[in-house]
Order: C-alpha cells, then sequence, then structure tokens
C-alpha cells in the first residue's frame, strides 16, 4: 500500500534521507520515493546515487533544491502541486528544513493548503543527544554557530544560562574554532564530539571541552560534525 495521493491530492513530501549509513532509509520513505514523478533533492547526484542503491528509476522530473536556489524553486515546487503532480523533497542527508533547505517550498505549500506529509528517519542531532551521556530530557538545537569568533561568541553567550543541553552542527574545519569559543563563554563544561554518526569511521568522543579543545586544536578532521555542550547544571562544570 503507498502513501502516494490521487492527482486530486497532490502533497508535498518531505523526506528524511540517510545521515550516513544508506540501511537506514525506510520502508516508507522508499515505497513513496517510488510513486513520485516529481522529486526535488539538495544534490541530485547525491540522491541519484541512493535511488540507485535501493534500485529506484530516476523520477521523470528531478531537480535541485538548495540554499542558493530553494527560493525561486519554491515556485516552481508549488506550480507542480497546483497542476495535480505530488512532489518529494529530501537534503543530502538528514531531514528536509532541519538545518537543511526547504523552509520556503513548505511555507508555500501551506499558503496555497496543500497538504504537507513529513516521512521521518535518521537525525543527528538526535542520534548525538542519545550517545552523548548528557540530560536529554530538555535541549535545544541550535544548528550552526556563526563563523566569526565575535559573532559566535555572543550567539552562544545566549545560551550561557540555559538549563538544557545544547545541540550543534558544525564543519570539521571549525570544529576547533567552536569549542574554543565555547571553553570562554561557557567554562569548563561536559561536551561530546560525535564525528560521522551512523558511517564506517563513526567516533563519539566525551569529555571536558577543556580536554577537548587540547584534542582538536592541531587535528584535522573530516566528516560531519555533531557537537553536545552540557547546560549550566554544576553536574556537568568543571571547578576551577
Amino acid at each position: 500500500m503507498t502513501d502516494i495521493q490521487t492527482d486530486s491530492e497532490a502533497t508535498l513530501y518531505l523526506i528524511s534521507t540517510p545521515i550516513g549509513n544508506a540501511k537506514d532509509w525506510s520502508y516508507r520513505a522508499v515505497d513513496v520515493v517510488k510513486g513520485l514523478s516529481a522529486l526535488a533533492c539538495e544534490d541530485t547526484r547525491l540522491t541519484w546515487k541512493l535511488l540507485t542503491i535501493y534500485g529506484i528509476p530516476r523520477p521523470p522530473i528531478m531537480f535541485a533544491n538548495n540554499e542558493f536556489n530553494e527560493n525561486t524553486v519554491a515556485d516552481k515546487i508549488t506550480h507542480l502541486l497546483k497542476s495535480g503532480t505530488s512532489v518529494g523533497l529530501c537534503s543530502d542527508a538528514g531531514s528536509p528544513c532541519i538545518a537543511d533547505p526547504g523552509y520556503p517550498a513548505v511555507a508555500k505549500a501551506i499558503e496555497a493548503n496543500i497538504p504537507v506529509v513529513f516521512i521521518p528517519g535518521p537525525n543527528a542531532a538526535t542520534a548525538a543527544l542519545a550517545l552523548s551521556g548528557l540530560p536529554v530530557c530538555s535541549y535545544t538545537f541550535l544548528g550552526f554557530a556563526p563563523r566569526k569568533t565575535i559573532k559566535r561568541r555572543n550567539f552562544l553567550s545566549k545560551e550561557k544560562d540555559a538549563k538544557h543541553t545544547l545541540i550543534f552542527y558544525e564543519s570539521p574545519r571549525r570544529l576547533a574554532g567552536l569549542l574554543e569559543d565555547a571553553l570562554v563563554v561557557f567554562g569548563d563544561r561536559r561536551v561530546a564530539v560525535c564525528i560521522e554518526l551512523t558511517k564506517m569511521f563513526e567516533n563519539v568522543r566525551r569529555d571536558w571541552l577543556s580536554v577537548m579543545v587540547e584534542a582538536f586544536r592541531e587535528r584535522e578532521v573530516k566528516g560531519e560534525v555533531t557537537v553536545v555542550i552540557a547546560g549550566n547544571n554544576a553536574k556537568f562544570i568543571r571547578k576551577v
């Protein structure tokens, strides 16, 4: 049985994709994609590789929806939906809209009273949170921190007194900078650095920020990085 709507009920499907291990794609996601004739992808080449692994033919309509063109492409997606064509939207890894392209298309679809369906799947933020060893009952996902030191420290300072666990995505090239600024702003707290989650070389390190700063200051990091930092809780703050 398929989730695909009839032509009179064209639907925008937000399709989560594996964050590393291709085997993590859900049966439902595969079923939905097989029935679609239009697929918007963050990178068509990467999505095509995933489709190939699952033996799914290339959809007749397949185009890019990325951070550089998503505002314009949202109009194209809305046009297809209004013409009766259901559209799938997926990012390279994880869930559309969550630190990834997708929001403009969703907003326009909702404005046009077009159904939007979310197909859940792997998520690096929640995976890292579960693996961190830090409290999971209350947390805030902050996406990518600013690139420059001053802006990044100002960004972090807004969460200095927050009790909840903090989750960040970061570029491997800027990991050391984030850790150093977090140490300056937060003091020495417990942190988990999760690299290449679900992939062959998955690596999760848990320690104090001060230790992690030294560990990654000169280290070349490759792959996707998620950082989980303890909130303002005495249990997870090292006393000087």
